[in-house]
């Protein structure tokens, strides 16, 4: 599966960044990614902030996606939970070597080379799904 979203989250590397989007042609943020990356199509949630974030939304989106959480180092596949900021959060797919997310200030999908430039508070994986 890592293999997979690894993958997945790679063709969507230059799609537009967009405050609560879920869809590629139109723009995607961090969630957006994730949930594309990890194939959850319905129950992702909207509505919030993109600073003063509240851990416990970032929780719920984290168990819609149906991930387990990492015990120890993460790994190729991941998607890492970090603090952007005082109460900033950020979600991203970890390949093993770089960062896949959605970056507000560059206005697009990105893939960052070396470890995450921000503080990682976890780190998810999951089983393939159909779909």
């Amino acid at each position: 599966m890592a293999d997979k979203v690894i993958d997945r989250a790679r063709s969507l590397l230059g799609v537009s960044f967009r405050l609560h989007g879920r869809d590629p042609e139109t723009g995607l943020d961090c969630v957006g990614l994730v949930s594309r990356a990890c194939r959850l199509k319905a129950g992702v949630p909207t509505g919030y902030a993109l600073r003063g974030g509240d851990a416990e939304l970032y929780g719920a989106i984290i168990g819609r996606l149906r991930l387990t959480r990492r015990r120890g180092a993460f790994r190729a596949g991941d998607v890492l939970l970090m603090m952007a900021g005082p109460q900033q959060f950020h979600l991203g797919v970890w390949t093993g070597g770089s960062l896949i997310h959605a970056d507000a200030t560059l206005r697009r999908v990105v893939e960052l080379p070396g470890a995450p430039p921000w503080r990682v508070i976890g780190a998810w994986h999951g089983r393939e799904r159909k779909g």
